[in-house]
């Protein structure tokens, strides 16, 4: 059992019997009130939505889950398969599972799938992934100005603010957890 104020984008808990994963939580402190965290919840059996909120120190069951490293491989309609690069098991997670993972998935990109029970229950990406350039405004030359950002469309058809000296064709590294630039990546 953990406190409410524990809780962290990414971690599976167990409420009312049934396994949510922590898509999103707030805490929220009003002046002379009682704290409370606000937690977006998915229900992992149906891909199902709702918000929770619990008091401070309110106690919750968080759930470890094992962790396999695997290969994204290919899209098979709603199906995204995934390969224990160990043992080439395969496994096939429908798209409700791995759909806020999309916009930063290409083929042969390393991520961790959680189990609980034998069952898969979700993915965690790395922080940071590299991907390429398809769509954006021609760069300036010798421009080196880092507070200024053009858009940028990726591969995978995410759309991330670069500097004005990144072109069509080349890669970039993004953070997982927010969309961000990091930098160009050398090929």
């Amino acid at each position: 059992m953990i406190s409410s104020t524990d809780i962290r984008k990414g971690m599976i808990l167990k409420l009312d019997g049934k396994l949510y994963s922590v898509m999103d939580y707030q805490h929220v402190a009003k002046g002379n009130k009682r704290s409370y965290v606000q937690a977006k919840l998915r229900n992992l059996k149906d891909g199902g939505q709702r918000e929770e909120r619990l008091r401070s120190g309110d106690k919750v069951e968080q759930v470890f889950v094992e962790q396999t490293s695997m290969e994204y491989l290919y899209q098979d309609r709603n199906e995204y398969v995934f390969m224990n690069t160990e043992t080439n098991e395969q496994v096939s997670l429908m798209r409700d599972m791995v759909e806020d993972a999309l916009p930063y998935m290409i083929p042969n990109v390393q991520v961790k799938i959680n189990f609980h029970d034998g069952k898969a229950l979700g993915i965690q990406l790395p922080t940071t992934v590299d991907l390429k350039i398809v769509e954006t405004e021609p760069g300036l030359k010798g421009a080196t100005v880092t507070n200024v950002f053009k858009p940028a469309k990726t591969e995978t058809g995410l759309v991330v603010p670069v500097p004005p000296f990144i072109n069509n064709g080349e890669m970039i590294r993004v953070d997982t957890r927010d969309g961000r630039y990091v930098e160009r990546v050398k090929s």
